[in-house]
């Protein structure tokens, strides 16, 4: 009989020790999945920074880098100048890229550096605290915003796919979500679109996933996937910002 499914080579096996309910693993397998099936496993370099990502490299079979809190897009250039024909990409929650790495993200895409970015917003600091992060909702309460976030304080939610989008060297962007099979299935579609932009060299290529932080955001594995369908998604809208095709 031919099988139906098979555990994929790109992970390791190892027990996950994420929150339940949370979506990183998720994320973790799809990007394993497309290149184990592509061949690519024994040619790939990761880069995980600080925040739940820092443990990435328990799971993925590949060869993986830390970086300091923000610097992932940073340590990837050097990487791609030391090895021109590996696959690379950085795995970043939304404090590390959209805070505390702005600067490495946004220059790194306005060079065009030959590297896939896949950029975990789940509206929130995860492993250090549960503060607010430059993605948290207007309203969204967090350990830093207790009384939830308000514009005049703490200014508007960034929309990173979007920003990234307006810059030359950034050659494909989009922002996808893991709440139901139909999504996870597109969001698999992407990962590997976005490596094949990387293996044709034509430059930056970046993933955003809408995801979950049932712990920080005090609700239930099944409550924290509503919050993401209700009231991140009309925020955070999912598609193509950017394709070397051009437009959506």
């Amino acid at each position: 009989m031919q099988p139906v499914f098979t555990y994929t080579k790109g992970m390791t096996g190892v027990e996950t020790t994420y929150c339940p309910g949370c979506t990183h693993g998720i994320s973790h397998r799809l990007i394993m999945e497309a290149l184990d099936e592509t061949g690519k496993l024994g040619e790939t370099i990761g880069v995980g920074p600080i925040g739940c990502s820092v443990l990435a490299h328990k799971f993925m079979n590949v060869d993986m880098l830390e970086a300091a809190h923000g610097r992932a897009p940073a340590v990837a250039s050097a990487i791609r100048r030391v090895h021109p024909d590996k696959t690379i990409f950085t795995y970043q929650g939304d404090g590390d890229l959209a805070s505390i790495g702005t600067a490495e993200i946004i220059h790194a895409a306005a060079r065009g550096e030959r590297f896939t970015t896949f950029f975990v917003n789940n509206a929130i600091y995860g492993m250090t605290g549960g503060q607010m992060a430059p993605t948290t909702l207007l309203g969204q309460k967090s350990t830093t915003t207790q009384a939830g976030r308000a514009p005049e304080q703490s200014g508007f939610p960034m929309r990173i796919c979007e920003l990234l989008a307006t810059l030359d060297g950034a050659v494909y962007v989009e922002r996808v979500a893991l709440n139901s099979p139909a999504n996870i299935i597109k969001a698999k579609r992407a990962v590997k679109r976005a490596f094949e932009v990387q293996e044709r060299r034509l430059g930056f290529s970046f993933i955003e996933f809408v995801s979950t932080c049932p712990t920080n955001w005090g609700l239930a594995p099944a409550a924290a996937m509503e919050f993401l369908k209700e009231k991140m998604l009309p925020y955070y809208p999912l598609g193509v910002f950017k394709s070397p095709e051009g437009g959506v």
